[in-house]
């Protein structure tokens, strides 16, 4: 996690996610619509991140106040999708902060065939990004949909090498005229 005033861990934190309610909780309706209702054990209902993770490792008495699901962004169908080609999933339209909101989430679960998944699928990309940030043309032609679906953390990636790629040729082109 980021810093306190780190606005992408904000809007990782502001990311739904499915739970499902383990205690009749008085008073909390409001959440499901329900104003000045009780929520219900059983009733499911998407929380921000921060306030989910929360609720689920706190406990009262033996049982955590809610069940956290995996968000739609890690379903298996998606995943399925990563480990056939990940250079063809739009990471941005499943989740701006795809890769942040992957590791908090994964922090609340233990799934070791998740972490593998989007590793690979990291390392992947990160080849494909590296390809477009030193081929400009790439970047204009076939490659454009492919960049739109970056997310934030790959998007950062792409100037960074870009940047480098850019100040490299500037460097390289000084040094050809000193001799």
């Amino acid at each position: 996690m980021g810093s306190y005033y780190d606005i992408d861990a904000i809007l990782t934190d502001a990311q739904k996610l499915p739970c499902t309610f383990e205690l009749d909780v008085p008073g909390l309706g409001f959440i499901d619509g329900n104003a000045g209702g009780d929520m219900k054990k059983g009733s499911q209902v998407s929380l921000p991140l921060w306030l989910g993770g929360y609720l689920a490792i706190q406990p009262i008495g033996s049982s955590p106040i809610v069940n956290l699901d995996l968000p739609a962004s890690l379903s298996p169908r998606v995943l399925n999708a990563l480990k056939a080609d990940p250079r063809t999933v739009d990471l941005r339209a499943l989740a701006t902060h795809f890769y942040e909101l992957a590791a908090r989430t994964l922090d609340l679960f233990e799934e070791d065939e998740i972490v593998d998944v989007l590793s690979e699928t990291f390392k992947k990309r990160a080849a494909e990004i590296s390809d477009h940030a030193h081929n400009t043309h790439g970047a204009l032609g076939h490659g454009a949909a492919f960049l739109r679906g970056l997310d934030e953390m790959e998007r950062q990636l792409f100037r960074a090498a870009h940047d480098s790629s850019k100040m490299t040729r500037q460097w390289m082109g000084e040094q050809k005229k000193k001799s």
